[in-house]
């Protein structure tokens, strides 16, 4: 890059005017993600399938202009699909439409609470819960869109509404699919498996959903399922226990002939509610966390090396769900997915949101039609595909790897989320966690305390010393200490005086090296060698085993050093 304007781009109209091709470009090819991921999410979700689209347009035209990130994509995702749906069937009680303007309901309150938490600077609210706890919480909902979703996909609707009923109903929803359908559905499955082998790059800038949703739409052309009609399905050896088989329009996506009649109201009917407040507590917290947690994983994508107001950011994405909830629309958030996509395809400058959301508004304007030729299967196996990466194997092995605890985390998480509640589970999680801490001598009163000193030995070294336990419930003083640190300067961490440091802490130690050294400036880890690992992860726990007498930090207050009291 030429210069530091250019290679560092700004979001307002001198960014447009320098940038616009390529946001432009970047936009168009998200637009092409963005649409059936849209569609299938809403309706996953048991609100209409124009809400999915409401709310991504308001993200990408509106949230794109005020917000405090760079190339992240704001709408809506699958890690609300669980907490949507749940507040729809509660609040609902066997009405979908009453439970939709519910939620809306509580959508609106739970973007009142996420604009106060920006204003009050929360944006450091992910760092308050254990990286394993929220792992365990994405694979638990990457289960649960799974089993949902592949009834959808195979034709057959289970009967009961509970998870743990759901994943038992799927064999005799795979011996009683109706063929046709699950040909649809199991085509788009394997081009995204297939895809996601693909290693040339001019190829791989084809969407994968698109081609699930061209595909999806060829053979719906052919099954004709425009048309409701019985088929008989009768092969050699079959192992179905019937042959006759209904397909129709119902298996199509289903729009209003007028797209302004897709907009609806929230109804506060139930805001009195324990079950209206405990949905608006889920939807606010899982979108935040969701938010913060991918905009800092796409400030680490931004070829710029950019870094995300979280605060401004979490603010927007507040007042976008407020007038998508206005409309009729899903809560949004910082999407990973689409994030991603659009770093890739060379997005330089928040526009390239904007360009996303105005490409699916004038699609939905213009080419309504299109989408009622989307089978749902197709629909059905997007979110399937998404529901295994989150939830793959992969995810299992890479926990195992940090620590044996940290898999039990993991697992339990995943396990009280599906016996419970989205909520419940992360709670259990995270009082887990607790439990293990004081198993391995954590001291109560350190739980919520951390112990360290901040010293000045020359001008050009800052030494951050560790005493006691630094664990997630503890660190959130010192990490909002260490973001004043000026660059420039050597950073030391000083271990050798803790007593405990969590996965949690230890991640986060590493990332501000790595990030404070791309600034063009040092830091260092010191004091490892007096602390042993759980496991051979160079970020797992480390404690310390042999008990020695503890030196004991006695300084006075200085200008060059800040001391803190210890607990350990």
């Amino acid at each position: 890059m030429s210069n530091l304007k250019h290679s560092v781009p700004q979001n307002g109209w001198p960014g447009l005017l320098e940038n616009w091709r390529s946001d432009l470009t970047a936009g168009f090819l998200v637009f092409l993600i963005a649409l059936p991921l849209c569609l299938g999410i809403a309706m996953a979700s048991g609100f209409p399938p124009m809400s999915g689209i409401i709310s991504a347009v308001i993200g990408g035209v509106v949230v794109s202009r005020i917000s405090g990130s760079h190339v992240t994509i704001n709408g809506p995702a699958a890690g609300l699909i669980v907490v949507i749906l749940a507040a729809v069937q509660s609040l609902g009680q066997g009405d979908a439409m009453a439970g939709y303007r519910y939620t809306l309901a509580a959508i609106l309150a739970a973007s009142l609470l996420q604009i106060l938490m920006g204003r009050l600077k929360a944006g450091r609210l992910n760092a308050y819960f254990p990286a394993s706890v929220v792992h365990g919480m994405l694979a638990a909902i990457g289960i649960i869109i799974m089993a949902k979703q592949i009834h959808v996909m195979l034709g057959v609707k289970p009967e009961s509404s509970e998870i743990l009923s759901t994943i038992a109903e799927i064999p005799h929803s795979l011996a009683n699919l109706n063929p046709e359908i699950s040909i649809i559905g199991f085509s788009g499955l394997a081009i995204l498996v297939l895809w996601a082998l693909v290693r040339n790059p001019r190829l791989k800038r084809i969407p994968g959903p698109l081609l699930v949703i061209a595909v999806g739409m060829a053979l719906e052309r052919y099954f004709d399922l425009d048309h409701e009609h019985v088929y008989m399905f009768m092969p050699d050896q079959s192992f179905l226990p019937h042959h006759e088989f209904t397909v129709g329009p119902k298996f199509l996506v289903s729009l209003p002939d007028n797209v302004l009649s897709s907009f609806y109201f929230p109804d506060f009917g139930k805001i009195g509610t324990p079950a209206f407040w405990g949905a608006v507590i889920s939807i606010c917290l899982v979108g935040s966390l969701e938010t913060l947690l991918s905009t800092t994983a796409v400030d680490k994508l931004d070829p710029c090396k950019r870094y995300s107001n979280l605060n401004r950011d979490l603010t927007a994405i507040g007042f976008g769900n407020f007038l998508a909830s206005m409309a009729g629309g899903l809560p949004m958030i910082a999407e990973i997915v689409r994030s991603s996509a659009n770093v890739t395809n060379g997005a330089k400058t928040g526009w390239a949101n904007f360009f996303h959301g105005m490409f699916l508004a004038i699609f939905v304007l213009f080419f309504p039609w299109l989408i009622h030729e989307i089978p749902l299967a197709s629909l059905a196996s997007l979110l399937v595909y998404t529901g295994f990466r989150l939830a793959s194997p992969r995810e299992f092995a890479k926990t195992m790897d940090i620590g044996v605890e940290q898999l039990a985390i993991f697992i339990v998480t995943i396990i009280g989320v599906l016996s419970t509640d989205l909520l419940v589970g992360v709670f259990i999680g995270i009082l887990t966690k607790v439990l293990i801490h004081l198993a391995r001598g954590v001291k109560l009163a350190n739980l919520l305390k951390i112990s360290y000193e901040i010293r000045h030995p020359d001008a050009d070294t800052i030494v951050i010393r560790i005493e006691g336990s630094a664990i997630f419930s503890n660190f959130i003083a010192l990490k909002s200490e260490l973001a004043t640190l000026p660059d420039g300067k050597t950073v030391i961490f000083d271990l050798s005086g803790a007593f405990l440091i969590d996965h949690t802490v230890m991640e986060f130690i590493d990332q501000y090296r790595k990030d404070y050294i791309e600034r063009g400036s040092q830091c260092t880890i010191r004091g490892l060698s007096t602390l042993q690992a759980s496991s051979e992860h160079p970020l797992s726990v480390r404690r310390k085993t042999r008990h020695k007498p503890k030196q004991r930090i006695h300084h006075r207050e200085r200008d060059h050093g800040k001391k803190r009291p210890s607990n350990q």
